[in-house]
């Protein structure tokens, strides 16, 4: 699956590009997106944030998409140039960092840098998505208001999966991790998820996303013994490489049939363990979403997203 569309809604706000949507009723009420329609671009984008800035209203915008900033495939994103941008978005609350399509950017191409500034800069942020993990990286710390955190990849360093499961995220309810495929520099293992999987430092956490891995059957099995299921309402292993190794695992495991919703479409499961799963599952009330059937290539599966 390529990302080949532009988000339209994001946390619960319908999009308007900056400026041709502005203004507004209400700053608050909408995502403003940024961006660069040049694909090497960049002055643009500078112009357009500034503008945004520099609006009277800047300090009601509460939740802030940035597109391309010009050369996203080799130029880092503009993280201390948001971070310093705080004085000025002071009800900023919800941010997604590299929202390109596949045209603008391959998502495995996308550049990133530390992010660490953003979640120092912006203590009240509740939602944070990254798109691209090229580059990415972020120092393991303690942010009191964060509630949703997801990580868009087609290979996610082991790196960013440790300092996730080292950090203090008291109010987070929702960690989505894209793992990818080795070689997009998705080199993580089921051991840098085992805290995130203890759940000690997610006290809050209910749903829980470990998409788009190569590694999904290993993935599955760790989590059919994982401490934070029993309180996890959703939980998502969808876009990997599931097999019927994996599915047998997870339901041989701990009950779960205590979810609302398991996601498990683009698989490769085999029709009785389809049949098993929405038996045990589905009957119980869990809305089981097995969408997406593929069938292996010979022995060559793939996941959803990658390059």
């Amino acid at each position: 699956m390529a990302i080949s569309d532009h988000i339209t809604t994001y946390a619960g706000l319908p999009i308007v590009e900056y400026p041709e949507g502005s203004p507004v009723a209400d700053p608050a009420l909408v995502a403003w997106r940024v961006d660069d329609p040049e694909y090497e671009g960049g002055e643009i984008f500078e112009e357009r944030l500034s503008g945004l800035l520099a609006e009277p209203w800047a300090g009601q915008v509460t939740t802030l998409v940035i597109g391309n900033w010009g050369s996203a495939y080799d130029t880092a994103a503009p993280v201390e140039r948001i971070a310093e941008a705080a004085t000025s978005l002071p009800s900023l609350r919800a941010l997604f960092l590299g929202e390109l399509t596949f045209e603008e950017c391959e998502i495995s191409w996308i550049r990133h840098t530390d992010i660490t500034p953003l979640f120092e800069a912006y203590p009240e942020l509740t939602t944070l998505t990254v798109r691209g993990a090229e580059g990415l990286s972020f120092k393991p710390l303690r942010h009191t208001a964060l509630r949703s955190l997801t990580f868009q990849s087609g290979g996610l360093d082991a790196g960013i999966v440790r300092a996730v499961a080292d950090s203090d995220f008291p109010q987070l309810n929702h960690l989505e991790l894209w793992l990818g495929v080795e070689n997009y520099g998705g080199d993580a293992t089921v051991d840098d998820l085992s805290q995130i999987l203890a759940g000690g430092r997610l006290p809050r956490l209910t749903s829980l996303g470990l998409k788009d891995a190569d590694i999904a059957d290993e993935v599955a099995a760790a989590v059919a013994a994982a401490p934070i299921v029993a309180r996890l309402e959703e939980l998502d292993l969808s876009m990997g490489v599931l097999t019927d190794v994996g599915a047998a695992a997870l339901l041989a495991g701990q009950p779960l049939t205590h979810l609302r919703r398991l996601d498990l479409h683009h698989h490769y499961l085999t029709e009785p363990l389809v049949a098993r799963i929405t038996a045990e599952l589905g009957e119980a009330g869990v809305d089981v979403d097995l969408s997406e059937p593929e069938e292996p290539d010979g022995t060559w599966r793939y996941v959803s997203v990658a390059e």
